[in-house]
């Protein structure tokens, strides 16, 4: 097909990076290396009679939780109940069906005082992809203004597939934003390593810095011609979900392979300049190719085949919750067409304890959630679940 942030202006990438090295840049040794063999997950089911959900999060501080669906509105689960109103609707606005829509929310590190929130979603008549800042009414926190539309960022998206699917803050304050490569099969425009256009590409930019951004310090193609400055990472076909750990800053990148591969690549948020591979590689195999080079290219952490139904990763989050202590640390993923919940551990540049949990039948996993409490949510067979310990 989250994150800790620091209050106000958050740590430079500089000064970020070396609190990183100075972590090691991994799991705290005090946290568990392996689960126990016999701990078993289940899924509570917190929101169901919805339109196509496709995604879920919470502001910082927040107890609510916020589900995007497709079409064009977001509601909102609060005291175990959805809410009978949408918290804003600009289905007139969205471009659905199949891959395109409405199909992310992220809010501003300050949600609680400034009331601003960010959509992701394809937008009508043509597809182009745009993200969107709205704000919350100050008056009712149950809903959004919708003549609060402000635009941050655009681009044309050829195809009506491989529109990537999220925006995010980083641990830097900064927002990232996950482009595919526009559509067709084998990138046949070579977007994601053509350093000069969007698509492909993860983007990096300062929404508190312009108006309505500014290209952060850092970035690795500032000043370069033909190089867009916007550009944090390349090579990317269509990372539908990317999330950043709050403990170790490490960010995880589920990208949706061709037609063989589907893979999860970690990085450390402030390593600048990666290249994903696309669409030279898919996954850690050379793509419609006997050999490639493959020198400069980020390999996967994990990838795995189609075999067994498997068609497209729907990627998730570290866990940092509390209601599961043994899985702090342990990321989680599922694949649209197979289902499942599995999930594993990244550890000395491994994903090491990968696991695949038995739980009751999960299918057309469209994504995950995490409410502010770092509690983790799975959106499948049109329902919003809570990953909670076995009975």
């Amino acid at each position: 097909m989250h994150l800790m942030l620091i209050a106000d202006r958050t740590l430079p990438l500089a000064l970020l990076a070396l609190v990183l090295a100075a972590c090691g840049g991994s799991d705290s040794p005090v946290e568990p290396v392996t689960p126990p063999a016999d701990l078993t997950l289940r899924l509570e089911a917190v929101a169901t009679g919805l339109s196509a959900p496709v995604f879920a999060g919470s502001p910082p501080g927040d107890a609510r939780l916020f589900v995007v669906e497709q079409a064009g509105r977001i509601r909102i689960v609060a005291n175990g109940q959805v809410q009978p109103a949408a918290f804003l609707d600009i289905s007139s606005k969205v471009l659905g069906g199949g891959e395109r829509g409405l199909l992310s929310i992220t809010f501003h590190p300050r949600f609680a005082t400034n009331r601003f929130f960010y959509l992701y979603y394809t937008a009508a008549p043509d597809g182009a992809i745009r993200v969107e800042r709205y704000t919350a009414s100050a008056s009712n926190p149950q809903a959004a203004d919708p003549g609060s539309a402000k635009l941050i960022f655009t681009t044309p998206h050829p195809l009506n597939n491989h529109n990537g699917g999220l925006a995010a803050f980083g641990p830097d304050g900064m927002m990232f934003i996950g482009l595919g490569d526009g559509g067709g099969a084998g990138d046949p425009t070579r977007n994601a390593q053509n350093l000069n256009v969007f698509l492909g590409s993860m983007l990096r930019i300062d929404v508190d810095g312009g108006d309505p951004y500014v290209v952060p310090a850092g970035n690795p193609y500032i000043g370069q011609a033909g190089r867009r400055p916007e550009i944090w990472a390349k090579g990317l076909r269509n990372p539908w979900r990317f999330a950043f750990d709050a403990t170790t800053a490490l960010l995880y990148v589920a990208d949706v392979g061709q037609g063989q591969r589907e893979e999860v690549s970690v990085v450390p948020s402030t390593r600048a300049g990666v290249n994903y591979g696309w669409n030279i590689t898919e996954g850690s195999a050379c793509y419609n190719a006997a050999s490639c080079d493959t020198a400069g290219l980020e390999a996967p952490a994990l990838d795995y085949t189609h075999a067994g139904g498997n068609c497209s990763i729907t990627g998730g989050y570290v866990y940092r919750g509390t209601a599961i202590p043994a899985l702090r640390g342990h990321y989680f993923y599922s694949d649209f067409c197979a289902g499942g919940l599995r999930s594993f551990r990244y550890s000395a540049g491994q994903a090491v304890d990968q696991r695949e949990w038995a739980t009751q039948t999960l299918r057309q996993v469209t994504s995950f959630g995490q409410d502010a409490a770092g509690e983790l949510y799975v959106i499948g067979n049109g329902i919003v679940y809570r990953i909670a310990p076995g009975s």
